[in-house]
């Protein structure tokens, strides 16, 4: 399996509380499964600096992050868009005190694929990835997908297109730069951090997309790019 280069980029939000206290030994967070390798690192890096500082983070996705935020369950959550006006009049009538959103990670959502026979790097259109998510490119060996690989041997084989199941930042990355590409996909799925999907098959998290797209054979999904 291999990957495209990096095509959209994001920042991902930290979803904050204005009433943490940051002297407390114990921080738990939840959200965006697209910085999750990131905040990995720095926060076990951190404890070696300080080891009376514990900080727990759930991969569960931008939509889970923002409602545990919100009902505080968690003292930060993180998205990959910011929340909006509903969103954030909730969290101000449940908590009474705003939300504080800071960036705090750019990266980009990458095309992922598991082509078999093709060893090397595919490239894709921004119509050709449109017409795959559709379901009106279904074939791997379709001009669309060949016109821009020329000398690779494609099969005939059925596309099997993978998309995430759980609401998602990662996915209203890969949908919006969908919409600005293809006005059909703008006009029948649109944008947002859930869609109804043309096709496909669902797995929960960047994780979940990933391990489907290793064990299916001629699929192709989305990810982050770590």
């Amino acid at each position: 399996m291999s990957k495209t280069r990096k095509i959209l980029g994001v920042a991902v939000l930290m979803l904050l509380a204005s009433t943490v206290t940051w002297a407390q030994t114990s921080l738990t967070g939840a959200g965006a499964t697209f910085p999750y390798p990131m905040y990995s690192k720095w926060f076990s890096e951190y404890k070696k600096l300080h080891p009376n500082v514990e900080i727990n983070y759930q991969s569960i996705g931008s939509g889970g992050g923002i409602a545990q935020v919100t009902e505080g369950t968690v003292d930060f959550g993180a998205s990959d868009g910011p929340m909006n006006d509903m969103q954030l009049a909730d969290f101000q009538g449940k908590r009474g005190a705003p939300v504080l959103h800071f960036p705090t990670v750019l990266g980009a959502d990458v095309p992922t694929y598991n082509v078999a026979g093709v060893t090397g790097e595919l490239k894709f259109t921004p119509a050709a990835l449109a017409g795959v998510f559709l379901g009106t490119i279904t074939k791997w060996n379709d001009p669309a997908i060949a016109k821009a690989n020329p000398g690779v041997n494609l099969p005939s084989s059925d596309i099997v297109v993978v998309h995430r199941s759980d609401g998602s930042g990662t996915t209203y990355i890969w949908v919006d730069f969908l919409s600005k590409v293809s006005p059909e996909w703008k006009s029948k799925v649109g944008v947002g951090t859930s869609v109804n999907w043309p096709v496909g098959l669902g797995g929960k998290g960047n994780e979940g997309v990933t391990g489907l797209v290793k064990q299916t054979p001629n699929s192709i999904g989305y990810v982050e790019l770590i």
